[in-house]
């Protein structure tokens, strides 16, 4: 009886080994407002949409002229791995910070530009500038501001994990990104998936 215990909790600690666990910062638990806006196809894309999928996510807009294409890059290799990774039901999801200017057509070149599959990658638009604003900072507790003084938008640089129900769960830097970055996205990826 002593052995049949011990090789069943020698099992347990070996299966608990195999699991991947999400590391992520104790603030990150935002629920994603409710919205239906449109992706470089013209199509309907709403949170509902996205329920049940686990969903990667960046804000962009198609005139920026510093951190926007790097990110962009950086997002499409992250697109890369994950395929690689075998994972699927992962969506990928690129607000426009300026979507008065960002039209489906300006977006989809953008993606093409810089390699999208849109497969699994919507870049959304279609909403007015204070929308935008008020949706980044309740969803996601970041700041978006454009002001007339400029034709670039002030965003953050961050991607962020969604879970299935529709809550952020983590932050990882949009800049500056390896392969080895993209593992840790992918091993998070997998814990929600388990």
């Amino acid at each position: 009886m002593k052995k049949i215990f011990g090789f069943i909790c020698m099992m347990m600690v070996l299966a608990a080994c195999g699991e991947e666990k999400l590391e992520k910062p104790d603030d990150f638990n935002f629920e994603v407002q409710s919205f239906n806006y449109t992706n470089q196809d013209g199509e309907t894309v709403s949170l509902e949409d996205l329920k049940g999928k686990v969903w990667v996510v960046d804000f962009i807009f198609t005139s920026c002229n510093t951190v926007c294409p790097p990110m962009t890059n950086s997002m499409a290799n992250l697109q890369k791995n994950i395929e690689k990774a075998g994972l699927e039901d992962v969506q990928i999801v690129s607000f426009s910070v300026d979507p008065e200017v960002d039209t489906p057509k300006k977006l989809k070149e953008f993606g093409i530009k810089h390699h999208a599959d849109f497969s699994n990658w919507h870049f959304l638009t279609g909403y007015e500038q204070g929308e935008i604003e008020a949706f980044t900072e309740e969803s996601f507790k970041a700041a978006v501001q454009k002001t007339s003084a400029s034709d670039q938008v002030s965003h953050g640089t961050s991607f962020y994990l969604v879970d299935q129900n529709g809550t952020v769960v983590t932050r990882y830097s949009g800049t500056n990104r390896s392969d080895e970055d993209d593992k840790t996205v992918i091993q998070d990826i997998k814990a929600l998936q388990q």
